[in-house]
C-alpha cells in the first residue's frame, strides 16, 4: 500500500518511537492524525512534519471511552498506526487492580477497539492497513513483566488473527515487535541498561519497519539484532527452558533496574 496521500492516525505520537514514526510516514506522504495525552507536544511535532494537512487529536488512552472517541474523531482514515502503549514493569503485588486496568486499556484494549471502529470503512472501500506495535515480549517471557507480556502475547494473538479475517478483504494487519531500543522506551525512560551481549535498535529502525510493514503488506517484522530474534523465537516454542533462562541474574537485575525506573509510570 502506497502512503503517500493516505489519511493515517498514529497514537502514542510524541514517544520516543512515535516521533520517530510519525518522521517517517510524513516523509512517505501520509497525512497524519497525530494522538497522544499532551496538545503542546502534539501540535509541537505536526509543526515539525514534512508535508500539509497534518492535525492533532489528544486523547488519554488509559481512560475508558477514549479509544472509540478517538476512533470517531480521526474518522475514515487509511491506515491506524497502535503505537501507544504502557511499560507495565513490576511484580504484580506492587500494582494496584486500577493500574492493572490501565495498563491493559492503553496495552491492549485500546488497539483492538480502534481497530473495530475503523476497519468496517477500510473494508468497504476494499483497501487499508493496520499497524500493531507489539514487542518481543509478545513471544518471551521476562521477569516483572506479567502484565507488560500479557497485553503484548494477547496483542499478538488479536492482530494475527484479525489479519486472517481481514487479509482476503483486501485490508492489512501486520505486527512491528520490537526488542530492546535504545534512546527511547523502557531502557531510555527508566535509565537501567540493556542486558549485555544482545544489541540494541534505533527508534529510527522501527520507524522503518512500521513504514515496511504498510508498503509491504509484512505479516511481522521483527526489529531486533539476530540473537535478540532467535532468543525470543525460541522462547516462543520452548517456555520451559525461557522462563528458566529469565529466571537467571542477569535478567533479574535488569528487569529490577526497568521496574524501579518506571515506578511512577502505572498510573
Amino acid at each position: 500500500m502506497e502512503l503517500a496521500g493516505r489519511k493515517t492516525l498514529l497514537t502514542g505520537a510524541t514517544g520516543g518511537l512515535g516521533i520517530a514514526i510519525a518522521k517517517a510516514l510524513a516523509e512517505r506522504g501520509a497525512v497524519l492524525q497525530l494522538s497522544a495525552r499532551k496538545r503542546e507536544a502534539l501540535e509541537a511535532l505536526a509543526a515539525e512534519l514534512p508535508g500539509e494537512g497534518h492535525a492533532v487529536l489528544p486523547a488519554d488512552l488509559a481512560e475508558p471511552g477514549e479509544a472509540e472517541r478517538l476512533a470517531a474523531e480521526a474518522g475514515g482514515v487509511d491506515i491506524l498506526v497502535a503505537n501507544a502503549g504502557l511499560p507495565g514493569a513490576g511484580r504484580m503485588e506492587d500494582f494496584t487492580p486500577e493500574q492493572v486496568q490501565r495498563a491493559l486499556r492503553v496495552n491492549l484494549e485500546s488497539p483492538m477497539l480502534m481497530a473495530q471502529a475503523l476497519y468496517p470503512q477500510m473494508l468497504e472501500r476494499g483497501s487499508g492497513h493496520l499497524v500493531f506495535v507489539a514487542s518481543l515480549a509478545g513471544k518471551s517471557p521476562a521477569p516483572r513483566s506479567s502484565i507488560y507480556n500479557a497485553t503484548k502475547f494477547g496483542l499478538r494473538g488479536f492482530a494475527l488473527a484479525l489479519r486472517t479475517d481481514l487479509a482476503p478483504q483486501g485490508v492489512g494487519v501486520s505486527l512491528v515487535s520490537p526488542g530492546f531500543i535504545r534512546e527511547a522506551g523502557m531502557f531510555a525512560e527508566s535509565g537501567a541498561k540493556s542486558p549485555p551481549g544482545l544489541g540494541t535498535s534505533s527508534p529510527e529502525d522501527v520507524a522503518r519497519a512500521a513504514v515496511r510493514a504498510i508498503e509491504a503488506d509484512k505479516v511481522e517484522i521483527a526489529v531486533a539484532p539476530t540473537r535478540q530474534r532467535f532468543l525470543a523465537h525460541f522462547g516462543l516454542a520452548s517456555p520451559g527452558i525461557a522462563v528458566k533462562v529469565s529466571s537467571g541474574s542477569a535478567g533479574q537485575k535488569s528487569a529490577a533496574e526497568i521496574a524501579a525506573g518506571h515506578s511512577d509510570d502505572k498510573r
